[in-house]
């Protein structure tokens, strides 16, 4: 395996973890599946539809997304939106991510200006 492909396997493991946060963070604002893709790629976090579309049933399945149809158009689309324990668990998460993003700064010598910790 060469650099990039180990580079894009990790970054892909890294990510996988994250998607549920941002997913979580852009359905405050009420959308629908291909609509949170291209939200989420404009973002920098960039998923495939065969990824996102089983997890947005599984949260929804776990109470942290609620879901209603919209046939307002031709073809029906299913709306997603955070629900209120889906919304704790994005603080929760969110404030969590934070940690590990300080751990990780004080353990990269390269992100600190020298005589100061972050």
């Amino acid at each position: 395996m060469d650099d990039s492909e180990l580079l894009d396997a990790h970054r892909q493991e890294l990510r996988r973890g994250s998607v549920v946060l941002a997913s979580l963070l852009a359905l405050r604002t009420p959308g629908y599946g291909y609509g949170l893709l291209e939200d989420l790629e404009h973002a920098g976090v960039p998923v495939t539809g065969n990824t996102l579309y089983p997890l947005l049933r599984r949260l929804e399945s776990q109470g942290l997304l609620t879901s209603e149809w919209d046939t307002s158009q031709a073809r029906p689309r299913k709306v997603y939106r955070t629900s209120r324990d889906g919304i704790r668990l994005a603080q929760a998460l969110l404030r969590e991510w934070r940690v590990i993003d300080t751990a990780l700064t004080r353990l990269d010598p390269a992100s600190t200006q020298e005589g100061q910790n972050p």
